[in-house]
């Protein structure tokens, strides 16, 4: 090798480090076996108070830290990668706008909570059309209030379910809007100690709880898609919840439900398609006889269970609601009785009576009696046995000479008749 080319060489490996990082800047990969990849952090710290920084396409490390309101926008062409360390983009500020980012590879503590995306203490921030997936948890709010997070894609580890973390994480934060994301393979998205947030138009899938809330009263919960996953919502200790215009389909674990209330009153369940789940909606009483939770207008279908009450006290309203196909309609504990909950106007494809003046009303009422169905009913373990033939023949029987007096389950007074057109609800007084 002549003088020169040694010379040469020389130079190119002792300014390797600026030949890498001028590769980067120009959007070239990085080649194999090359130096690891450039901070973003320098990038963050160069940029002003109210600045965009438009970082050149690439690979960087992480972690990252913003500590002031700036704009970083990555196009979809900037990966930041935590290296499986700690949170890989953490927040602390309020007025900041993350876009177009793929943000990957976040250290696995669920301790720690080890998140793509971080946001503490951070109000006003947008965070939106970022890709965010091997990561522990998703994106974490902490105190952070008033952010708006849309259009982002989420994607956990693909850990057993229970080993994942959650795709959103909400605590203590007020007032967000969580809109038109893609989460699946996930833990849940909890929602600890957090009122009046609004998730509206997401799309939830493979995941263990697509929605988990816990103390989070008047959250909005609008528009979504919550599919194969174990349960859909479960609401605990909310007050005031609205579950409006969702589908709710495929949650079919065995202890599984679309919407399940435990201790949550003056909720609203209105206009969502609750299909093909162990239990379409499952709810204890409200605490208070005042704040019902109202059933309006729903499709609740193909579910094992439609619908299953077992508060001591009653207190739902369940009106103009379609139960189509579903092996049991409604199930009422013991102690909430007929009296203690309010069916009107809904439609049931097992109805057996006629409108013979054709206004769109049942004759007569619809019922539901428990006969032989008892036995499995105060009997947890007789479910195995529920709809075999030696049941189904016991509770033949049962109909046709009771043995015992049977239970009433429910009674609709104003059923939609058959015709196929849903009827106005008569007036309530």
């Amino acid at each position: 090798m002549s003088v020169a080319l040694r010379r040469d060489a020389g130079l190119i490996s002792r300014y390797r480090w600026l030949l890498v990082l001028a590769f980067a800047a120009a959007g070239f990969a990085r080649p194999l076996g090359a130096a690891p990849a450039p901070p973003l952090q320098p990038w963050i710290d160069a940029t002003y108070e109210g600045g965009t920084l438009k970082v050149p396409p690439g690979v960087y490390s992480g972690p990252v830290s913003i500590t002031r309101s700036i704009v970083v926008d990555g196009l979809g062409k900037v990966t930041v990668d935590g290296g499986g360390k700690g949170t890989v983009v953490a927040v602390r500020a309020g007025g900041v706008t993350l876009r177009g980012l793929h943000i990957t590879n976040s250290g696995g503590s669920h301790d720690a909570l080890d998140s793509g995306l971080l946001i503490e203490k951070g109000d006003g921030n947008l965070i939106e059309n970022n890709v965010i997936d091997d990561v522990i948890f998703g994106i974490t709010l902490q105190q952070a209030n008033d952010n708006r997070i849309a259009g982002n894609r989420v994607r956990s580890r693909p850990h057993e379910i229970a080993d994942r973390g959650d795709g959103i994480r909400l605590w203590y934060s007020v007032g967000n809007r969580i809109e038109g994301n893609d989460i699946a393979t996930i833990r849940d998205i909890t929602v600890t100690n957090s009122p009046r947030n609004r998730f509206i138009g997401n799309k939830v899938s493979d995941s263990r709880r697509a929605m988990n809330l816990l103390f989070s009263h008047r959250t909005l919960i609008e528009g979504n898609s919550f599919t194969h996953n174990a349960t859909g919502i479960t609401s605990l200790n909310s007050e005031g919840v609205v579950i409006r215009d969702n589908r709710i389909m495929h949650a079919m674990d065995a202890s599984g439900a679309g919407i399940a209330l435990k201790e949550s009153s003056a909720a609203l369940i209105h206009r969502n398609e609750i299909i093909h789940c162990a239990v379409g909606v499952l709810a204890d009483s409200p605490l208070h006889p005042i704040n019902r939770i109202a059933l309006i207008d729903n499709r609740i279908a193909h579910n094992i269970t439609g619908i299953s009450f077992y508060g001591e006290r009653g207190g739902h309203l369940v009106l103009g609601n379609r139960f189509e196909h579903n092996l049991w309609q409604a199930l009422v504990g013991e102690s909430g009785s007929v009296d203690g909950n309010e069916w009107r106007g809904n439609y049931w494809d097992d109805y057996e009576g006629f409108d013979r003046d054709q206004d769109g009303v049942g004759d007569t009422p619809y019922e539901i009696w428990a006969y032989a169905d008892r036995i499995w009913m105060e009997t947890p373990m007789a479910k195995f046995f529920r709809s075999t033939p030696m049941l189904e023949l016991l509770d033949f029987l049962e109909r046709l000479a009771p043995f015992s007096l049977p239970r009433p389950i429910l009674r609709d007074e104003i059923p939609q008749a058959h015709s196929g057109q849903r009827q106005s609800l008569p007036s309530m007084r």
